[in-house]
């Protein structure tokens, strides 16, 4: 993100915000819908307008979406983070919870690799009617029984 003045991030179209946060303008219109941005300033004809608050909070959304956190962990985060209301020990809990998560997928991800390469290894890859690849992600095929 670029880095922009305080006095030249207020009334910001949409499109700016977007450009300079990284959040692609559809989403940002979802995260008004779902109440995880606030509804923005309108001008005389219609058209929203955005501040460096607005800017920040995008940002701060973008990068704990890259990070993996859902959408109400995020909410939570904001929540807890906010001028006079920041508590440590609850992001920390929020956090901690995540890496838990995170750490169960990698572990799933490691025994799915083992398979698969299990799997390959056996595969000749010659024309054959048997397939040891095909054979685990259809078990009509692996099993005559089912025919």
């Amino acid at each position: 993100m670029r880095a922009i003045t305080a006095s030249r991030a207020e009334h910001l179209p949409i499109g700016k915000i977007s450009r300079l946060s990284g959040v692609n303008i559809e989403t940002i219109r979802y995260y008004e819908r779902i109440k995880m941005l606030p509804m923005p300033q309108r001008t005389a004809s219609g058209r929203r307008v955005y501040g460096a608050t607005e800017l920040r909070m995008l940002a701060f959304i973008r990068r704990s979406r890259e990070l993996g956190f859902s959408l109400n962990e995020i909410r939570a985060l904001l929540r807890l983070g906010a001028p006079g209301t920041a508590s440590c020990s609850e992001v920390k809990v929020i956090a901690a919870h995540h890496l838990e998560d995170i750490r169960a997928k990698l572990s799933d991800l490691r025994k799915l690799e083992r398979l698969l390469a299990k799997t390959v290894a056996r595969c000749s890859g010659k024309k054959v009617p048997n397939c040891p690849v095909l054979d685990i992600l259809d078990v009509r095929r692996a099993s005559p029984l089912h025919l």
